[in-house]
């Protein structure tokens, strides 16, 4: 489809829009000190967490939000930082980052098909707290708090224990299994979220990891950076460099979600030399639309992140009106490779259901594979021919020697 001039423009104009960078501002907390509006503690302390607190600060709630928030702690629990709240316009009942956030009724639907535990995590639990579904690496989680709580959470039957779950994690044993598995070279540390503990506990964490020679690499995955900003402190970012090589995954799904503060946060990483990646999930009324995800890649490398997942929503208990379809993401697979750097470009994946591990999904660009020769399509749906023998030497090879010319 081709778009008008004025729709062009408008497209254009709404994608200027999205990447540009704002500060999320103080709001209902204008009368915070600077200091404590910057205290990563004071955020914590003062997070929406009721029904309450919720309606003071977006008056206009629909019924279905307020049901919700009554019911949430026997899903999930609310709790949204001050910083990230600000984000959420108030008179918008369709702000992608509302729909992330606030509980609704809906969540109490469970699909037939949905999975308390869709990734099959406890299944491949050796110890509790580790997860090792592939062969050289694990998940390590170290928390079943997060500073915000997602609404489609993956993890929702332990975050926030709102379930029971009673998840406590055990260091000792989760260190001494990778210690005695010299199969595992890349530690994921997730949960809840790693960047919650304080510097000391997480230094002690990172040092026993480093401790193990076989760990060649340690990855940490976090929201931080997007719902808490000010814990992006120069002390930590200068510890962390201590334990390189250390991998840093955020998690954004919006162009909104990158502030100002987020930006500064995301630089001090990158300035400690902590390589960056993003993991995004493909939402309903969130992403799910070419011009915004492509802010959001764009605008996500000039916050040096390299855009790295694009995850199609996780068949989680009660997340049926946040999820879109697989062909939907696959249409915007298709408005970004091509259209826009290779870089920025994330890898579509399904986190196969039960345990399978991720599975790259893409748009078909092979046509047919003869015997001899590859037919494939570009971005423009061009066609063209790639010839090769069976097994993969050219067509037509070179004579062994060719007389080179005499130079005069």
């Amino acid at each position: 489809m081709f778009l008008t001039p004025n729709r062009e423009n408008h497209k254009e104009r709404l994608l200027k829009s999205l990447k540009s960078f704002r500060p999320s501002g103080r709001g209902l907390w204008h009368d915070i000190s600077e200091k404590d509006w910057n205290n990563w503690r004071w955020q914590l302390k003062n997070r929406v967490s009721s029904l309450e607190q919720l309606q003071q600060h977006i008056p206009n709630l629909s019924q279905k939000e307020i049901d919700g928030a009554r019911l949430a702690d026997t899903k999930l629990a609310m709790a949204i930082t001050p910083h990230f709240l600000n984000l959420i316009d108030a008179e918008d009942l369709e702000c992608p980052i509302r729909r992330q956030m606030l509980p609704n009724i809906d969540e109490t639907y469970t699909a037939p098909w949905e999975l308390g535990d869709p990734c099959g995590e406890d299944g491949h639990s050796p110890v509790p707290g580790l997860v090792h579904r592939y062969p050289d690496r694990v998940l390590f989680l170290v928390t079943d708090r997060c500073a915000a709580y997602c609404r489609y959470c993956t993890r929702s039957r332990l975050v926030s224990n709102a379930l029971g779950y009673d998840f406590r994690p055990n260091y000792k044993e989760q260190i001494e299994y990778i210690r005695r598995t010299p199969a595992v070279r890349d530690v994921l540390l997730s949960g809840g979220d790693a960047l919650l503990l304080n510097d000391t506990k997480l230094r002690h964490l990172l040092t026993e990891l480093r401790s193990i020679p076989h760990v060649e690499f340690i990855r940490i995955g976090s929201r931080i950076p997007l719902f808490l900003p000010q814990r992006i402190t120069p002390e930590l970012c200068t510890m962390l460099k201590e334990f390189h090589p250390l991998f840093i995954s955020v998690h954004a799904n919006h162009p909104r979600e990158l502030t100002t503060e987020v930006r500064d946060g995301l630089s001090r990483l990158a300035d400690a030399g902590i390589p960056l990646g993003n993991q995004s999930v493909l939402l309903k009324g969130v992403n799910d639309d070419p011009t915004v995800m492509k802010a959001l890649i764009q605008k996500l490398l000039m916050c040096r992140v390299r855009p790295l997942y694009l995850y199609q929503c996780d068949l989680i208990n009660g997340s049926s009106h946040l999820r879109t379809s697989v062909r939907r993401g696959l249409e915007i697979m298709e408005q970004l490779r091509g259209h826009t750097t290779g870089y920025a470009v994330p890898q579509y994946v399904i986190d196969a259901p039960g345990g399978g591990g991720k599975v790259p999904v893409a748009p078909n660009y092979v046509l047919s594979h003869n015997a001899d020769r590859v037919v494939i399509r570009n971005f423009e749906g061009k066609v063209f021919e790639y010839p090769e023998a069976p097994d993969g030497t050219p067509l037509h090879p070179r004579p062994a020697y060719i007389e080179e010319p005499e130079l005069v």
